[in-house]
């Protein structure tokens, strides 16, 4: 997003908490009882559900663009274990685009840095990853499945993998464990079923579950048979579990000054992290919606106010003959119109959490692959929410109140 853009934005949102904080305070030391609005309120009644049900809609659909990018962040946040060392080949921005060779396999598992098992033998897996594109269930197509190698050491460092179904594959057969969320959205993902890619067959022998991690949108099988498989002669990402923390910076440190190695290394949970680019475009699709919708919902809001304070130009003559200044009047109508507002953003955010948790599926920008994660309602995207919905009511009554306050006493007592 470009500064400008940012800086008018920030400005926006500060000058609409300064008015609302405004109009409270104004509100609160003015004579006016807040049954009088209350009573208004359910008079209209019909004005009234108008605008909340309209409001709803608006912070409904920004309150569930929003918790998808939620839900990828946090699908990558909670991605790897922060004693685990990634390994790629410099320059590579995915593990997708990364190379690294067995010779460097053989290097580097003679590391003192890299921790040994109860059998002596290095932490340290090389990963295979490649795509096959798929069929969906039904008539959906096809899609991009990200399949990933592994060597035997791969489970171990990754325990929240877990198998859920079936058994594990076994090293030098065709066989595949599938995630357990991809097998409900393409076929041929049952255990015992099989499915072609390119010339080779693969049987699915498991389902694995990441715990809410990016390994729920992968599929698992032996790196070496997956080499084979697809013709690599080279491996994607190494990752190692270093004895200490200490040895991990040692670790980084070594590999980065190495020349004839050619890697580059950081902390697993650190790189899933930086791997949010696929939130990008769902956050930039929320903002434009919300402010399309925005803007017909501020109109239908001052529509609506217009309509009350024509409805109710006695009231505002006689308010003004009981003594009550402008700026009481003004507020009251504002703290009306945000207190609606705010009651159909509490209604929008209520009717999001059915969808809380619901799995669907995007392209990842990163690996271009079918990537499954859930929508992510958090108590802060519901405050985001609100606020949005308080912001509508107080722009959308902003001109209307002006026009209330500024009713000529006389000709407002007049009025039928």
């Amino acid at each position: 997003m470009p500064a400008v853009f940012t800086l008018l934005v920030q400005s926006f949102l500060g000058l609409t908490a300064l008015g609302i904080v405004a109009v409270f305070l104004t509100a609160h030391f003015s004579a006016v009882p807040v049954k009088y609005n209350l009573k208004s309120v359910f008079i209209r009644w019909r004005s009234t559900v108008a605008t909340v049900v309209g409001i709803a809609l608006v912070v409904l659909v920004y309150v569930l663009l929003q918790s998808l990018a939620v839900g990828i962040e946090k699908s990558n946040a909670s991605t790897g274990d922060p004693r685990n060392i990634l390994i790629a080949r410099k320059g590579a921005t995915a593990e997708s685009s990364s190379l690294v060779t067995r010779a460097q396999l053989r290097t580097l598992q003679y590391f003192e840095e890299i921790e040994r098992n109860a059998a002596g033998d290095p932490v340290i897996s090389a990963d295979v990853l490649t795509l096959a594109s798929l069929p969906r269930k039904g008539q959906g197509g096809e899609a991009n499945v990200l399949l990933r190698g592994v060597t035997p050491r791969g489970m171990e460092l990754r325990p929240q993998v877990h198998l859920v179904a079936g058994r594990w594959f076994s090293p030098g057969r065709r066989e595949i464990v599938v995630s357990r969320k991809l097998a409900g959205r393409f076929a041929n993902f049952d255990v015992g079923d099989t499915f072609k890619t390119g010339p080779t067959t693969l049987t699915v022998v498991g389902w694995l579950d990441g715990s809410g991690s990016a390994y729920d949108s992968e599929c698992w099988m032996d790196a070496d048979e997956s080499r084979s498989v697809f013709e690599r002669e080279m491996y994607s990402t190494f990752l190692v579990r270093p004895k200490s923390p200490e040895a991990a910076t040692n670790l980084i440190r070594r590999i980065e000054s190495d020349k004839r190695l050619q890697l580059r290394a950081e902390s697993e949970t650190g790189y899933y992290q930086k791997q949010t680019l696929t939130a990008a475009p769902i956050k930039w699709l929320a903002g434009f919606l919300a402010l399309t919708m925005s803007i017909g919902a501020v109109f239908a809001a001052m529509n609506t106010m217009y309509a009350a304070v024509g409805a109710r130009t006695r009231e505002i003559g006689t308010l003004r003959v009981l003594g009550f200044h402008r700026r009481n009047v003004i507020a009251t109508f504002l703290l009306e119109g945000i207190l609606l507002a705010m009651l159909g953003g509490a209604l929008g955010c209520l009717i999001s959490l059915k969808w809380n948790g619901y799995t669907t599926a995007t392209l990842s920008v990163e690996s271009f692959s079918e990537t499954v994660f859930s929508f992510t309602i958090t108590p802060t995207l519901a405050a985001q929410g609100m606020f949005f919905a308080a912001a509508l009511g107080f722009w959308g009554t902003l001109l209307p109140a002006v026009r209330a306050a500024r009713l000529p006493v006389i000709s407002a007592l007049k009025a039928l």
